[in-house]
């Protein structure tokens, strides 16, 4: 299938980590060209080498307004930002709601859910003058189906999902078109360290605390296993092509059955 982006260039947050190289691989396969941004600069240089050395990098902080302002600047130079794919985000901390500090609350808000807004203020304006542009986030089954214990990332990613909605309605009709997916459970570095944790606290192996944090914790995940970046990759591509010409303001769910309710 021809997405229809060749030379568009796509921004990719969480560029480094398994998610966004996936997606960065599938949208360089139908000719359009990734930019990649992460905190680390040698993680980057590591994932550009994955994509044959080819993609642009640069090492920024979304919570800072002056970092995604020279990222801006530097994706000007090139020809502007046609597509945005933030897949950037942190769990946060975990434990009783009430017991979450407004630290703990702030830095989930501002990863999870300020660094969209603000990467959408400095970039989609130039969409818009082009009369193009895709723009999808990543959020998780948390934002519909929340966990007790990570309070802080539910809130910060039900907020997003309700700017997708809300950041849709007066954009899509000056082409540019905002959709999230959510993901559940997927192997990444971040379900790799919860799992790590979890089983070091029940001095269990890796396998075994992944088969009971099914059990306790995802009952409703169908699949009984964790997803592959594989499987999530190629929805996100497709939302970021001109074959989504008629899908906005969507949430896509790729969990494995993860959320156990027909809401969307």
């Amino acid at each position: 299938m021809d997405l229809g982006i060749k030379d568009k260039r796509a921004l990719i947050t969480g560029g480094s980590g398994g998610m966004g190289i996936e997606v960065a691989k599938l949208l360089k396969q139908e000719g359009a060209h990734p930019f990649l941004t992460d905190l680390d600069p040698a993680a980057l240089e590591k994932a550009d080498a994955q994509l044959g050395g080819t993609a642009g990098t640069m090492a920024a902080d979304l919570t800072d307004t002056g970092d995604i302002a020279r990222l801006k600047d530097r994706l000007a130079e090139l020809g502007g930002c046609d597509i945005l794919v933030h897949a950037a985000g942190v769990t946060g901390a975990k434990g009783d709601p009430l017991e979450m500090t407004d630290d703990d609350w702030m830095e989930a808000w501002e990863i999870d859910f300020m660094s969209a807004v603000r990467l959408s203020r400095a970039l989609v304006p130039g969409m818009v003058g082009k009369g193009w542009g895709r723009v999808v986030f990543v959020t998780s089954e948390n934002a519909v189906q929340p966990y007790a214990d990570e309070a802080v990332y539910n809130a910060a990613k039900a907020a997003l999902l309700n700017f997708t909605k809300c950041v849709s309605m007066p954009y899509a009709p000056k082409g540019v078109l905002f959709n999230t997916v959510s993901p559940a459970f997927i192997e990444t570095p971040m379900t790799d360290g919860m799992m790590e944790k979890r089983a070091k606290e029940l001095g269990v192996s890796m396998d075994e605390a992944i088969e009971s944090f099914l059990k306790e914790e995802r009952p409703f995940l169908t699949l009984g296993r964790r997803g592959r970046v594989e499987e999530v990759a190629p929805v996100i591509a497709l939302l970021c092509s001109d074959r989504a010409s008629f899908t906005v303001g969507s949430a896509y769910r790729v969990d494995g059955g993860s959320v156990g309710t027909m809401n969307i």
